[in-house]
Formats: C-alpha cells, structure tokens, sequence
C-alpha cells in the first residue's frame, strides 16, 4: 500500500470530516477514499469499523470489490456536501427529509443488532448493551458512516455548521466555540495564512 497522509479530523463532527476526506492540506488535492485500500485506512482512522472486520473484509475480498465499495462512499460524500451545503448556516427543519431518501435507502440495508457484552472500566469489569454489527461484504463499509451522517442530522444544529474562510479551502467543521466566532478549519493552518496575508496588505499599504 502506498503511503498516505493522515486523513484530516478537524470538524468536531464525523459526518463532517467524512467530507473532508477530500482536501488540499497543502498545495495539491487528496481523496482518502480513491480506492479500496484507502476508504479502509480512512475508516480505520475514524474508528468506524473494528480492525478485525476490516481484515475480515479484505482478506475475503474479491478483486476490485473494495474499490467499487470506495466509489460508491466518493458518490455519497458528493451527494452528501450538496445537501450540506444547501442547509448550512441555518436550522435545518422536518422538510429536509423528503431530501434524505439517498441516506434513508442505505441505513435501511443495515443488520445491527445488541449484544450484552463485557466491558472493561477503571473500577472493573461490568456488563453493557452494546450496538454490533455483522459485516457481511465490503458494501457493509458504507453503513457506519451512512449511521455518521444520519446523527449529523438529527443532532448538529446547522446554524453552524459552516465552511472555512480560507482561500480555496473547501473543508467544513461545526462550530462550537463559545462565541460562535470559529472561521477557520484549523489556525495553524488557513487562519495563519490569512493572517500572513493580512499583513502583507497591512505593509502594502503602507508604501
């Protein structure tokens, strides 16, 4: 497998950074998700899907299926930003879900299920319900994250969910700052070059 960067998880919401596995992080574009291989790196950095499903899968996969699997995600995403897009920055309401057939269809092929299980804490062992999954085939790779963005919208409040002010950022995050006043995917990123540029201008003028 080729070397890849670190997907990027800045949103402070993960159905958020599922759009941002695309992005320029410094001068040329990148897709965590263009293919197989790299739409299994990024679920395992989102902590989606147990490593062992994630073996399981590939070993069992058959050439080429994980692939398809990574372009159905990329067609997601984009269907997905558009929806995003059009509702950020205000209250999303009831109305919106004649929008979300696409993510509704997904979460229907879904085959969760609970399971009482141990569960390790700090004063001992105790007894938990937890939320499982059986991962059948590659396209159930799709269902955590269609899971991802169906608590993004029933949760987040869209009056800020908001896109980075940087020059030719395209990535989105969900602002909880206390005074609603986040501008920036990250500052030592896009708020620093702009920063930079500010005083550029500053000193411009000054001649």
């Amino acid at each position: 497998m080729q070397h890849r960067l670190p997907a990027i998880f800045i949103a402070d919401s993960l159905g958020l950074d599922f759009l941002n596995s695309i992005a320029t992080p410094v001068d040329t574009r990148f897709d965590w998700l263009d293919s197989g291989d790299g739409l299994l790196a990024w679920l395992a950095q989102a902590r989606l899907v147990p490593a062992n499903a994630l073996d399981v899968l590939k070993a069992r996969a058959m050439p080429g299926e994980l692939d398809k699997v990574a372009d159905q995600a990329r067609a997601l995403r984009e269907w997905f930003r558009g929806f995003v897009r059009k509702h950020a920055g205000r209250p999303l309401t009831p109305k919106a879900l004649r929008e979300l057939g696409p993510l509704n269809g997904l979460l229907e092929r879904d085959e969760a299920f609970s399971q009482i299980s141990r569960h390790h804490h700090g004063d001992g062992d105790r007894l938990e319900l937890r939320m499982m999954r059986r991962w059948r085939s590659p396209e159930c790779l799709l269902l955590p994250i269609g899971e991802a963005l169906a608590k993004f919208v029933c949760e987040e409040d869209f009056a800020y969910v908001k896109a980075c002010e940087g020059h030719s950022c395209t990535l989105f995050f969900a602002d909880r700052t206390r005074r609603r006043a986040r501008r920036w995917c990250s500052m030592a990123i896009c708020g620093n070059r702009a920063k930079q540029a500010a005083h550029r201008n500053r000193l411009k003028n000054k001649h």
